[in-house]
Order: structure tokens, then sequence, then C-alpha cells
């Protein structure tokens, strides 16, 4: 990947917007897709609120917090999240600008407040993901009110009410942890691209930012292919440079070992490589690999030792 894709890539992203890489490869065209990091506002800092906040940071969420308290709208009880707001709930999400691509937990200490914040949101862009939590009863009081004031009866139905998997949580980390799977599954709907289109696993971020420093020559690792169970799927990119700092994954273990050797090898020399890794030989079994697939991987160097 030159420089110049990779910043045209994260120009794209800071809009907002879609971006795509190509690789034509023996007469192949790949395209693998990049999209912006998205945002997940949670409206409520209580205590349900800290492990949602840490579990979608690790996710790749942009994490926002907005509660009206200070004793509970600070960066010491959300220190992964990228903003923490303490504001009216209503003027927090207007000053907010929801966007059609936004993710939204109403998970506020009341029913006054959830009516508060759903009444803001329903009166602009409706988020790609809506959850709230509370009980069906407490839920469909609130629906009613709502319909009775006049709101769209049938946004209703695109409302996660009770917000969650249905998992059995209980306490508040778990109760988070079905808020996050709910999260992901509505993502992967997102990221479900055409036939011919890598899928994407992630933001990526952090790999397109290590490949425009300015920190020697690096490399990065493109997975083509896969067939059969593999640590990752196609679409999965990992960058590398020679002092061994890595970005990204594609997979662990032995097979991204040898794909980093050859990559810092690579590195030295410049160009590119297509490398195809067998999961499924005697050296995997004795390694004692879980997987038994193969991956068809393009190496690329960035920059070349002068």
């Amino acid at each position: 990947m030159r420089k110049v894709e990779a910043d045209q890539i994260l120009k794209e992203l800071q809009k907002g917007k879609s971006a795509y890489l190509r690789r034509d490869i023996n007469g192949r065209l790949f395209l693998r897709k990049f999209s912006p990091t998205e945002r997940l506002i949670i409206l409520g800092g209580g205590h349900i609120a800290q492990p949602l906040s840490k579990i979608a940071s690790l996710l790749d969420y942009q994490v926002i917090v907005v509660d009206d308290r200070l004793s509970f709208a600070n960066y010491e009880r959300f220190p992964d999240a990228v903003q923490v707001i303490c504001d009216d709930f209503a003027k927090a999400i207007s000053d907010l600008k929801i966007l059609p691509s936004d993710y939204v937990c109403i998970i506020t200490r009341g029913h006054k407040h959830d009516g508060v914040c759903l009444r803001e949101i329903l009166s602009g862009d409706f988020p790609f993901y809506l959850g709230m939590i509370g009980s069906p009863h407490r839920v469909g009081g609130l629906f009613s009110a709502l319909k009775e004031e006049g709101y769209n009866q049938e946004l209703f139905a695109r409302i996660h009410a009770p917000i969650g998997l249905k998992i059995k949580a209980i306490t508040p980390s778990e109760i988070a942890l079905s808020i996050c799977a709910e999260l992901v599954s509505t993502r992967r709907r997102l990221m479900r691209d055409d036939d011919d289109t890598l899928p994407q696993s992630n933001t990526d971020v952090s790999v397109l930012k290590f490949l425009m420093a300015e920190s020697g020559p690096r490399a990065w690792m493109l997975v083509l292919e896969t067939e059969g169970s593999t640590p990752v799927k196609a679409g999965a990119i990992m960058a590398i440079d020679l002092y061994g700092n890595i970005y990204g994954t594609i997979g662990g273990g032995c097979s991204e070992s040898e794909l980093i050797a050859k990559a810092r090898r690579l590195i030295r020399h410049g160009g590119s490589e297509i490398v195809d890794v067998d999961m499924t030989n005697d050296i995997a079994s004795e390694e004692g690999m879980v997987c038994g697939g193969t991956m068809r991987v393009l190496i690329e160097t960035i920059e070349s030792v002068n």
C-alpha cells in the first residue's frame, strides 16, 4: 500500500465515508472496503455504562458517554471513552447531531429520562442502532405515551427494547456483554458487502495510521482468499516494521509468524509477494494448529530501505 493510498482512505473515513483499496492480482480485481469508525453514544453513565464503554471500545466503537450528573459523567469512570459529556440529555443529543450511522444506547436511571432521550432522537435522523433498557411493561408504557404525542409508531419497531441479546444476563457486566453482542450483530449487517468485495473485519484506522507514519520501512498484509477452517477470513489486514511492531492481525500462531518473517525479509528489498499458507499439512498438525484450511496472503512493502 502506498502512503498516498493510506492518506486518501483516511481522509474519506474522516468525512464519514467508506473507501476502497483496489488490487489487480493475476488479472483478478480485489476490492478491500474500509468503513468509518462507528460512534456509540451511551445515554446514562450508571453501572451498566462502565463495562459497556470498556467492551465497546475493545470492539473499535468510538464511545461517547452522556449523563447530567458530574459524579457519573467524568473520565475517571470512563477512561475508554473518547468523549464524556455532562449536560442535559436533550441538549447533549441535539449538540451531538445523531447520524444515520450512529449506535445509541439509552440506559438512563429512569423512565422520565428515557422519554427525554427518545423524544429528542425521534425528532431527528434515526440512528443505525437504537436500543433502550427497561422491562417490556416500562417500554410499552413509554411507547404508548409517545404514540399519543404523535410520534411515528413505525419507528418503535426499529428500537431494540428491551436492549441486548437474550443471554440471561444479570450483572451489569453481563448486561453490557449482551448489549455489545447485539451491537456486533447489527454491525455485521452494516458491513455486509457484495460477493466481489473483501469484507472488513474492523475499522483498521490503527493500521492505516501506522502505514502513514514516518517511521522507516514497513510492510502490510492482506488476506485475499481462504478455504476451510482458518483463523481469519479474507479481508483481514496487518502491518509490521523491521523492529517487530505490529498493528492488526491475520490470525496469530504459526501461520502469522511465518508471514511476519517473510514480510521482514521483503521489507529489506522492497516489492510484493503472494504467499500461500497451508494449515492442513503434517507440520501444522505437529504444531497443534486448531485450524485446517488455507490462506492466500498479499504482502506489500510501503517503503524500501535505500
